[in-house]
């Protein structure tokens, strides 16, 4: 025997029948089918009932093998307890506001624990969020609600891997030789940075994000060349206080190829990660993923404003982040600045 329980099988539930219908005892039954007794007892405590069988006397009914298969399966199937997320009750109308505001499963389930603590029935792990939305039923609600979450598919795909048929850039600094200081992500002022398409490609917005507070900047650019990037960064990156400008890491697309102009007019050092490596670049991959609920892909990005952008960007930036316990970007980075500007070398 295992030390874990399995159910009896149909030919397990047929040798039961016809050994107790022969006399041998529970124990009997439980050796011959290597179980317990106490699985023996249980099977036939929940199969075997009382009944009419002939005239006005009660009797206990024979165990039957196939009833009891066929009770075990409707059982199996249906659920053990009413879900806690069903559509009627109050705590999934409320979950359905923060989805619609934007808000992410995970957001929703920290925010509601925070709020109500010790009270079980006011709160739900962002897994429990993410099951209910996807067991609901194919329809318009169902498309709506998955269409609130960060990318909006029904399945998640991994990313296809292609090879790499962009020029290099020269002067490259590798990722790998930045200062330790930028992977701890314990001082603040390392950026990591990409690039949003429009349709065709033919336009851009460049995102920015900071490494310890997750802090979102957007960058209005006239195209998505080196030229319009250089022009965009150097922009954005001087409304930088200074104390929270140190690196800046970028994948390697053409756009950054004027990276040593970059930093000359900001002072940002701009290191490159490995070709294929999103994840060396992780809180900007994420970053961008939120950004398309608001600049969806195939659209023209060139009519957006620096003010729209800002707007947008400062969404983002005053949401609740469970990595900050549920505080938002601006007030963690807001509180590495003030601290970097007591410092008398900064």
């Amino acid at each position: 025997m295992g030390t874990n329980y399995e159910h009896l099988t149909a030919e397990e539930r047929a040798t039961l029948m016809v050994m107790r219908a022969d006399g041998c005892s529970q124990r009997a039954v439980a050796r011959c089918l290597g179980r317990s007794p106490s699985t023996i007892s249980r099977e036939l405590a929940r199969n075997a009932s009382c009944g009419r069988r002939g005239g006005n006397t009660t009797a206990v009914i024979p165990y039957d093998a196939s009833l009891a298969g066929k009770r075990a399966l409707v059982l199996r199937q249906e659920p053990r307890q009413r879900p806690k997320l069903a559509a009627d009750t109050a705590l999934f109308a409320v979950i359905l506001k923060y989805l619609r505001e934007g808000w992410s499963p995970e957001q929703i389930a920290g925010r509601l624990k925070r709020a109500w603590p010790d009270d079980q029935s006011k709160t739900v792990s962002h897994e429990t969020i993410y099951t209910a939305l996807y067991a609901m039923p194919r329809g318009g609600l169902r498309k709506d609600l998955i269409a609130c979450l960060r990318h909006g598919r029904a399945k998640r795909r991994p990313r296809s891997r292609g090879h790499d048929r962009r020029g290099q850039i020269s002067d490259m600094l590798s990722l790998h030789v930045r200062p330790p200081e930028v992977e701890d992500r314990l001082v603040p002022g390392h950026w990591e940075g990409d690039l949003i398409k429009g349709a065709r490609n033919q336009s851009a917005v460049g995102t920015l994000v900071e490494r310890t507070s997750r802090l979102v900047l957007l960058a209005r650019m006239e195209g998505a060349t080196a030229e319009a990037a250089l022009a965009g960064f150097t922009c954005i990156l001087n409304r930088v206080h200074m104390p929270m400008r140190k690196t800046l890491t970028y994948d390697q697309g053409k756009e950054m190829s004027r990276h040593k102009d970059l930093t000359a007019v900001t002072g940002v050092a701009v290191y490159f990660a490995d070709p294929h490596s999103p994840w060396q670049r992780g809180s900007n991959e994420n970053t961008n993923g939120l950004l398309r609920h608001y600049l969806p892909k195939g659209t023209d990005l060139s009519g957006l404003t620096q003010e729209e952008l800002d707007a947008i960007a400062w969404k983002l930036n005053t949401r609740p982040r469970k990595l900050h316990g549920f505080r938002s970007p601006i007030e963690v980075y807001d509180e590495h600045l003030a601290k970097a500007r007591t410092r008398p070398d900064l």
